[in-house]
């Protein structure tokens, strides 16, 4: 039976101008402007079912995407294109059925989470301190911090952070791809007195036998190997699991080839025994990536050891159906669809370059 057939699909350039305040400021992206491609696709089905994919970049690139998403064919610049997901209710109406234990789990405690909101590279130390304050009052006890540009910088921020924290809260690290693989041992070694659980992107994602070395050299430190949010199909997630070049497994929701992608990798995953702690936060990533890491828990590992995803407190306000965060835990989802779609009043005032925020930014910065 057909629902309905498309009848229109619309590309949008969305841009939120985070690098005003340092937000998603990092060793490789100082000054990034959290944007996506957005894609609607209407139906002429009596309900009304529509479909709405994002494809996340920083801000540069945008439009290369825009582009390819208009004629239908797969992006490449800032991610690749992500999959459409429809929104819309079966039946008129959605439901949770809850079946098993670790259903009830989820629903009563929600799915482990880290944060990186309070530690980008671009925040001065008193902004670092006051995010991180409350954070911690906020109940959160996985905090993850952005390395890799100045080794003393790293040093004394690291220092601030682990104060605050205490020596029993996790610590983890993120270089950005910064450095070579020499440099990424030597640094990590001089950072290890931090006692950070892993070190994320320490260089090139698809430098499988780089990253198998920094993991040989690390681990006896107790460092871990993080990395995939860069990594663009199940391939190269393969190659790494089976080069033993991680210890915690990063799929990304958009930068992978949708659902089905994602699935192969957790599939993997779990062959190998090797955790998977999704990397978050841009445009809508917190929320995508929400759905794939409860599945993963319910219908794949079964295990929340050495688990935890990714949020960043950005732009969940731009979003007609916000993650939801309590304890700091991902709640699961009760509404349906794959939470991809934005705001309309959202939307306009910040498409570039003819929305409202964005023609007072462009004016500012002429005069």
């Amino acid at each position: 039976m057909v629902r309905g057939r498309i009848s229109r699909l619309s590309v949008r350039d969305v841009r939120f101008p985070t690098s005003l305040g340092g937000h998603g400021s990092d060793a490789m992206h100082t000054d990034p402007d959290y944007s996506a491609a957005y894609v609607v696709i209407e139906t002429d089905a009596e309900d009304g079912i529509k479909g709405c994919g994002i494809t996340f970049t920083l801000g540069k690139g945008t439009e290369v995407d825009w582009s390819r998403e208009g004629r239908g064919a797969p992006g490449d610049s800032g991610c690749p294109k992500c999959g459409v997901g429809l929104v819309g209710q079966a039946g008129g109406k959605a439901c949770l059925e809850v079946t098993c234990g670790h259903e009830k789990q989820m629903l009563a405690q929600g799915y482990p989470a880290y944060t990186t909101s309070c530690a980008w590279l671009g925040y001065s130390d008193d902004t670092l301190k006051q995010l991180c304050a409350q954070a911690l009052k906020d109940g959160w006890t996985r905090f993850k911090v952005k390395v890799g540009a100045d080794l003393q910088d790293d040093v004394r921020r690291c220092q601030i952070i682990r104060d605050m924290i205490g020596p029993e809260k996790t610590l983890m690290m993120d270089a950005n791809q910064r450095w070579d693989v020499p440099e990424a041992v030597e640094w990590m070694s001089k950072l290890a007195k931090f006692k950070p659980l892993w070190i994320e992107e320490p260089t090139s994602p698809d430098d499988i036998l780089g990253h198998a070395a920094i993991s040989k050299a690390l681990v006896p430190l107790g460092i871990g190997i993080a990395t995939g949010e860069q990594c663009h199909n199940r391939v190269i997630f393969k190659q790494l699991l089976q080069a033993k070049a991680l210890q915690f497994l990063q799929i990304d929701s958009c930068r992978l080839g949708s659902v089905n992608e994602n699935l192969s990798v957790l599939l993997m995953a779990k062959k190998f025994e090797i955790p998977v702690c999704p990397h978050a936060g841009g445009v809508g990533l917190c929320e995508l990536v929400q759905h794939l890491i409860i599945f993963d828990y319910i219908s794949v590992s079964a295990s929340l050891k050495n688990r935890m995803c990714e949020y960043v407190d950005h732009l969940h306000e731009h979003f007609k159906y916000p993650v939801m965060i309590q304890r700091a835990s991902y709640m699961p989802p009760k509404d349906p669809g794959y939470s991809t779609e934005m705001k309309e009043e959202s939307v306009k005032k910040h498409q570039y370059p003819d929305g409202e925020v964005w023609k007072k930014l462009l004016a500012a910065q002429e005069n």
